[in-house]
């Protein structure tokens, strides 16, 4: 019987990419009447640009891109909503070896801290500049992703001006460690397993992760054309329905070795089981023989790690405000929020029972430890979500956020 809904759909070679491979290779979206098609790219630009011309109808995406693109900051802007979140954290920080030396000598240690670690590396920064060599480089994935705002998130938190101390280039994912073991860069921000390809070839160590900068923060989404998203609802709501259902069971540890093996295959990631072990369990090889276990370095599911959260796409604009890219204003600030559908997340799985959160945005930050809250359907736990500068983010304060000016760097 053919199915009642195609969909094409585009994703980057990075393990958040499993929900969309799950729900096509393991039959959620066929039980659903969706043929996913899906389609590896190579670059985050090519996404972009190949959702706004129609290729695809909808993509793995930078949670921050859809958001540029309905403010115009991109080429061949196009009209996108974000109405699924693929998951929470999975990013690092990792620089090379010789970097990470010399933040050892200025009281960096293998356990991620980034206050430590960001203290370690501004020191060595103004030891280098004193001696007239040139800036540290390091590399994000595009402009408009969490992996930069993150970055100079924890850069500007720690007394580092990320706009005028180091150089941030661009690089795709799949090329970051190769960019490092060349010397082109000296660290980079990127998601799994990329920094733990740096770890495994000897030629990076992991200095700190988005689970320690902002706990349980987002990261990538499903970002669609609004257009087809208002001419096929049904089809939408079917994928969404999916979604959640290979979500959950990416989530699942009895389907970690499962997986893994699909990840592997050369049309999804091409990488060995064993360097996806680390976003699946937590538990990082950083370098030079040091390990840790970090709760909640990646959530595919839980802790509403799917909900697309109006509080998440605000965030991701006041950076954008912050660094220069927009200007601040209401109705700027009103097609950011309005990005990010939960409303068409809630309509979609309403019938399932699943637990959906009683409002559609929450300060971020305030959460110190796992708490229950208020929700249709099933029990929901949320957190924690701490900052580790112990900022609050209110997403009805942001002119006063914004107004804040001793921590931006500017």
């Amino acid at each position: 019987m053919a199915a009642e809904h195609q969909i094409n759909a585009g994703f980057m070679p990075l393990f958040d990419s499993a929900v969309l491979v799950a729900a096509k290779e393991i039959g959620f979206a066929a039980r659903e009447g969706v043929d996913l098609t899906l389609s590896r790219e190579t670059s985050w630009a090519n996404i972009r640009d190949r959702i706004a011309i129609g290729h695809f109808d909808l993509a793995h995406m930078l949670g921050p891109m859809p958001i540029a693109c309905n403010l115009g900051l991109t080429p061949l802007a196009s009209d996108t909503i974000v109405p699924f979140s693929l998951g929470l954290g999975g990013n690092c920080v990792t620089v090379s070896n010789t970097l990470w030396a010399g933040m050892a000598e200025h009281g960096a240690l293998p356990d991620l801290d980034p206050a430590r670690a960001g203290k370690a590396l501004g020191a060595l920064i103004r030891e280098r500049a004193n001696a007239g060599r040139d800036p540290l480089r390091f590399a994000v994935v595009h402009p408009h992703s969490g992996h930069n705002y993150e970055l100079r998130y924890w850069l500007a938190a720690c007394g580092i001006d990320p706009s005028r101390e180091i150089e941030i280039v661009i690089v795709p994912p799949p090329f970051m460690a190769d960019a490092l073991a060349a010397g082109r860069i000296d660290g980079y921000c990127a998601g799994e397993p990329w920094n733990s390809a740096s770890v495994v070839a000897g030629t990076g160590h992991i200095a700190t992760v988005k689970a320690t900068i902002w706990k349980t923060s987002p990261e990538k989404v499903v970002g669609v054309r609004k257009a087809w998203a208002e001419k096929h609802p049904e089809a939408l709501s079917a994928l969404l329905r999916a979604l959640h259902h290979a979500a959950r069971w990416c989530q699942d540890p009895a389907n970690r070795g499962e997986l893994a093996a699909l990840m592997a295959q050369p049309s999804f990631l091409g990488l060995s089981p064993a360097l996806q072990m680390p976003i699946l369990t937590g538990h990082l090889a950083l370098g030079g023989g040091a390990e840790l276990t970090v709760e909640d370095f990646f959530l595919a599911f839980g802790k509403a790690a799917n909900f697309p959260w109006k509080s998440h796409a605000l965030w991701f604009y006041t950076q954008m405000v912050r660094w220069g890219q927009v200007k601040h204003s209401a109705a700027h600030m009103a097609l950011a929020r309005d990005t990010y559908r939960p409303d068409l997340y809630r309509a979609a799985l309403k019938p399932l029972g699943v637990a959906l959160p009683g409002a559609n945005a929450k300060v971020e930050g305030a959460l110190t430890a796992a708490t229950p809250v208020g929700s249709a359907g099933a029990s929901l736990v949320l957190g924690p979500d701490g900052f580790f500068d112990g900022r609050i983010f209110d997403p009805d304060r942001i002119d006063e956020y914004l107004a804040v000016r001793d921590w931006a760097m500017l």
